[in-house]
């Protein structure tokens, strides 16, 4: 099987379900999301209507026509587009419940998707309050509505934090290759699909597996120098780097603690 996402720095999947386990967010906490929202909605569409001339929307028919579109417009497409594009897949509600909406595999949306979740929500969310919403969610794995399944999005509880097991210790020969080389900065992204792949080799399929750990080495490997010696298993390859890229960030680290205490000891 063909793996997907391996050296995109947005994405946390690697193919064959070597993944970051970002959990969904419930029905239930979705339902609280969407009420914040629409409280803080209503609070804001309060305090316009006291600080605009109302007579004047009153005594002008069109005017007053062509204010209600725009404020409809902005209530129900303009605000949501414009809060999860800027805050990254979050509202106000979602924040305040600790959510965010990312893309299938993980990563970020972008204005793309916001779009097409605040279209559909005109019709899911407000045509139907909120029932059409509450009816598809409830009938799927992740509680994702009309709009998350045509823009390929879901919820998540962004607050979860992730428990990354470590992976094996590497070969005492490439840890030795691995101690002298220079590795260059390798992506956030990449480094967890390597230490999600290690840990969870062994569930994949013999050829899923060699197709994935050769693919992250190759991956690794473009930052690392001089190369492994011939005929290094790719697998050895990856946990040998990264127990010395762990090894040199506790150094750099301890170094950084003994002149912080250093320091604040005084002379």
């Amino acid at each position: 099987m063909a793996t997907r996402g391996i050296f995109d720095t947005e994405r946390f999947v690697t193919g064959e379900a070597v993944e970051i386990d970002l959990p969904a967010a419930s029905l239930p906490l979705r339902m609280v999301s969407g009420l914040v929202d629409l409280l803080v909605v209503a609070l804001g569409v309060g305090v316009l209507l006291l600080v605009l001339p109302l007579e004047l929307f009153v005594a002008d028919q069109a005017l007053g026509q062509a204010f209600t579109i725009a404020l409809l417009a902005l209530v129900m497409a303009g605000l949501p587009v414009t809060l999860e594009t800027l805050l990254h897949g979050r509202t106000v509600g979602k924040l305040v419940m600790g959510l965010r909406t990312v893309r299938e595999d993980t990563g970020p949306i972008g204005l793309r998707h916001a779009t097409i979740r605040a279209l559909a929500g005109t019709v899911e969310l407000w045509a139907t309050f909120g029932g059409l919403a509450l009816l598809v969610a409830a009938t799927n794995e992740k509680a994702r509505r009309i709009g998350d399944l045509l823009a390929g999005t879901y919820v998540v509880r962004d607050r979860t934090r992730l428990r990354l097991e470590h992976p094996p210790p590497p070969s005492p020969g490439l840890a030795a290759w691995a101690r002298t080389a220079d590795i260059g900065v390798l992506p956030d992204a990449l480094v967890v699909a390597a230490r999600q792949f290690l840990v969870r080799a062994g569930q994949l399929t013999p050829p899923a597996r060699a197709s994935t750990g050769a693919g992250l080495a190759d991956a690794v490997l473009e930052r690392v120098a001089p190369p492994p010696p011939a005929g290094a298993v790719a697998e050895d390859v990856l946990a040998a780097v990264l127990a010395e890229r762990r090894r040199r960030d506790e150094e750099r680290l301890d170094r950084a603690d003994t002149l912080r205490a250093r320091v604040l000891r005084g002379p």
